[in-house]
């Protein structure tokens, strides 16, 4: 495998960041998955654009989006792959030990992994801790990624794929890399950015092109939702079966299979919507 790390390519077993890098030592790092088709990354602007705001947001100075642009086109052209997570990651570089940043200039990875077609329902769990949409990381994609790790964990303990968090209110917000969406009497809705949740790519196209609605949502409404999906980069849009002991047996219902129909159509007609 080829990875491109601070301006060019090189094996994986030949490339070496610091272990002072911040990335590594305090999680002073933002990433995208970008998913791949057949060479081709999806929605690849919007995810440099959420790239950049999440730079903004933890001070760090922000990427040369044509550079990142010509990484990560080295990187798919040296491993073609059906499809694929194609993984920018972006840190505070060469730092002091401790939470100051240091003045060496940041680091830039981009790798490609291959993955398989997701099946088209799963199950989810949630979780008992919360996200809190008043952090200073709230809507940033940052590598401080831990709290996550533990609850897919558990997810995965429970037969799960997904753990599904609400806020320190007690709004249903999000999963550990996805968003969640709701069909209540044939509507669709997500919970809105304000709830802490991540502004996903995919979340903002199924909601432009299914119409769906943001919306405060306690978490008790996954007790009730007539259908529930997920969304992510891998993902696309995949309906639930199962959240913690309650089974939605006839997933995905109707409103999600049109959504899933609806968002193939539509991403396989512009690569870069």
């Amino acid at each position: 495998m080829k990875i491109w790390l601070n301006g060019g390519l090189q094996d994986l077993d030949d490339a070496r960041v610091s272990v002072l890098d911040h990335g590594l030592t305090v999680g002073d790092g933002i990433f995208e998955t970008v998913k791949t088709v057949e060479g081709r990354p999806f929605a690849l602007t919007r995810h440099l654009t959420r790239l950049v705001r999440s730079a903004r947001g933890l001070g760090l100075p922000e990427p040369d989006l044509d550079a990142v642009r010509q990484a990560c086109a080295a990187v798919v052209d040296a491993n073609p792959l059906p499809l694929g997570r194609l993984r920018i990651t972006y840190t505070g570089g060469l730092s002091p030990l401790g939470s100051d940043r240091g003045d060496q200039g940041t680091t830039l990875v981009v790798a490609l992994g291959e993955v398989k077609r997701r099946p088209d329902t799963t199950a989810v769990i949630t979780v008992p801790w919360t996200r809190n949409e008043r952090g200073a990381l709230t809507g940033l994609k940052t590598t401080s990624y831990a709290e996550n790790v533990v609850a897919l964990a558990r997810a995965h303990e429970h037969g799960a794929s997904e753990a599904l968090f609400a806020n320190t209110v007690g709004q249903l917000c999000e999963g550990t890399g996805s968003n969640v969406f709701v069909v209540l009497d044939g509507e669709i809705h997500t919970p809105p950015v304000a709830s802490g949740c991540l502004a996903g790519i995919t979340r903002a196209l199924a909601v432009e092109w299914t119409g769906a609605r943001e919306t405060d949502l306690p978490l008790d409404v996954l007790d009730r939702a007539d259908e529930v999906f997920l969304t992510s980069t891998l993902r696309d849009v995949q309906g639930v079966h199962r959240v913690d002991g309650r089974q939605l047996p006839a997933a995905p219902g109707p409103v999600t299979a049109k959504a899933m129909r609806i968002f193939d159509e539509r991403a396989s007609d512009d690569l870069d919507p």
